[in-house]
């Protein structure tokens, strides 16, 4: 978004900013995962005030999260906007600052990349337990699959940001 330069408060699309596959993809998965964890807990809701159950909607709502924040990470990742203070980056010349920014990138990769290891090698030692929910039988290898290839997706552009460092 950039400000209006006619009313100085007015916010408008910037036409020139494409968006990339990679974030369409996790904005629709992070929308699937929305959209079902809101309409299975409604669904539940609903049924207990008209005496009906609706059986397993904690796993379903579980499982829906999942996808919400395995897109929400690799969302985050790709635009740019975790959390960040900037406190003494602000105050610093643009190339020490550009520096800075590098080495917070790549500092990200290598935390996210132990992670990305720790958790396929508890999804590969996991991987013939055959782990489901109790009720729905929702496999969990699934599951630790989709948050390792977002860990994975998240290591990768963390990396390739390091390598080409632009700030916004």
């Amino acid at each position: 978004m950039d400000i209006n330069a006619d009313t100085g408060s007015t916010p408008v699309a910037d036409p020139a900013r494409r968006t990339s596959l990679a974030t369409r993809l996790a904005v629709m998965v992070g929308s699937i995962g929305l959209l079902g964890a809101m309409a299975t807990d409604a669904l539940a809701v609903l049924g207990r005030h008209t005496g009906f159950s609706v059986l397993g909607s904690i796993e379903i709502v579980q499982t829906m999260i999942v996808l919400l924040a395995s897109s929400a990470i690799v969302l985050a990742t790709l635009e740019r906007n975790h959390a960040a203070v900037h406190i003494l980056t602000e105050r610093l010349a643009p190339p020490t600052a550009a520096r800075l920014a590098r080495a917070a990138n790549v500092a990200s990769a290598v935390i996210v990349a132990v992670l990305l290891i720790g958790a396929l090698w508890l999804m590969f030692d996991l991987w013939g337990a055959h782990e489901r929910s109790e009720l729905l039988h929702i496999p969990f290898r699934v599951l630790r699959a989709i948050f390792a290839a977002a860990l994975l997706i998240v290591a990768l552009v963390f990396a390739r940001q390091a390598i080409g460092a632009r700030t916004r």
